[in-house]
């Protein structure tokens, strides 16, 4: 009875290797949400909205303190300067902000480019939009974006690119050379770019992330998306937003409404104060994580993962091949009866299959007794196919 229109969409692999984790009692370095809430003052103003009478509707677009505490965000940070009535809107979470940006702009046949391996709602909602993807593979072991590839991938029907910097899962930030070789391509064949930034804040040593926007030529035609979920620790309360010109954040809105309609209302005043109030939080997230994934990337080596040291993102690249195993699938459905831990095999999150057949995905946003727990167990097991 599956509609037509979600054939050959598999089950997310999120879901499906974390429940494998729980069924097997595996540490799960798989998906990719923290062990450690987000500020406390946060949550406790979400309290005091939910003891104070904001459990009904909110408003379409977003409750007013949080699409200004948005706009004062992009401004702080990026020099953007927004209209928060016209050019924010709330979203439930950073996926949704992506199926209604596809959903609200894409026409059956218009050509969408992504980097591949991407994240599985990308092609999912493009599939479902009616659009027609265009891969431009970042290939190991660097993980970089070949500009040739980037304008092959441009043909007459070419709309719209999709991109996400900080990258998941390569964990690759996209340097100033690469967003200007994205721009010039937009520029020229009339682009609109949708950019996905929920790890905006977590880049790690010298790089850092800069918003495709920010670039020449770039305000009017970037639709920039992200959330609190990552950079504030609250990936369970699902609260994003969509920044840009108003046209383009207009179409969001009109998908939004037959999605969600609205988003959850006590929670949008909270985000509207990590935003204001708790700006250090990322920071220190930041730093700590850098500490976790020199952890995790010392101890896959060390038990003769190769291993990329990830640039930003939660989360770190492996090539498992040296291991014997045919493809990272396999090997990380026999890891729990091996070692007793999950990891995610991104060759789902590629078109070209050969370049993604090895690959496994690692995330190091767990609580360091975690990852040294998983660590002792993969060090203590066979890994060799």
């Amino acid at each position: 009875m599956l509609a037509r229109r979600l054939h050959g969409i598999p089950p997310t692999i999120f879901t499906e290797m974390s429940a494998l984790a729980a069924r097997t009692g595996s540490v799960n370095l798989g998906q990719g949400f923290p062990d450690v809430d987000g500020p406390p003052r946060v949550i406790a103003r979400a309290v005091e909205a939910l003891e104070h009478g904001a459990n009904q509707y909110a408003p379409g677009p977003g409750v007013p303190a949080l699409r200004e505490a948005v706009a004062r965000h992009q401004q702080r940070h990026y020099g953007l300067d927004l209209d928060p009535d016209r050019e924010v809107v709330v979203t439930t979470g950073c996926t949704e902000g992506v199926a209604a940006s596809l959903l609200g702009l894409v026409d059956e046949g218009d050509e969408v480019v992504v980097l591949e391996p991407y994240y599985d709602s990308y092609t999912a909602m493009i599939q479902v939009a009616g659009g027609v993807r265009k891969p431009v593979t970042l290939r190991a072991p660097d993980y970089r974006l070949d500009v040739d590839a980037l304008r092959a991938a441009v043909g007459p029907r070419t709309r719209f690119v999709l991109l996400n910097s900080p990258h998941n899962p390569t964990g690759t930030v996209l340097t100033d050379a690469e967003l200007a070789a994205v721009a010039a391509v937009a520029v020229e064949h009339d682009l609109v770019v949708i950019t996905d930034e929920v790890y905006e804040h977590l880049t790690y040593d010298e790089h850092r992330h800069v918003p495709m926007a920010t670039l020449p030529g770039m305000r009017e035609r970037t639709l920039s998306l992200s959330s609190a979920g990552k950079s504030w620790s609250f990936t369970g309360w699902k609260v994003g937003w969509a920044t840009g010109p108003e046209e383009l954040v207009s179409a969001v809105l009109a998908a939004k409404q037959w999605l969600t309609f609205t988003s959850g209302s006590p929670l949008q005043p909270a985000i509207a104060v990590a935003l204001d109030e708790e700006d250090d939080f990322p920071r220190t997230l930041a730093a700590d994580l850098l500490v976790r994934r020199d952890l995790l990337c010392a101890g896959l080596a060390d038990v003769g993962i190769e291993v990329r040291v990830p640039e930003g993102t939660y989360f770190a690249m492996s090539d498992v091949s040296a291991l014997g195993w045919e493809d990272g699938d396999t090997f990380c459905r026999a890891l729990p009866g091996r070692a007793g831990v999950v990891a995610i095999p991104t060759q789902r999150f590629h078109d070209d299959q050969e370049a993604g057949r090895h690959l496994v995905r690692w995330a190091f946003c767990k609580d360091r007794r975690v990852i040294e727990d998983g660590l002792r167990r993969l060090a203590a097991a066979d890994l060799r196919r």
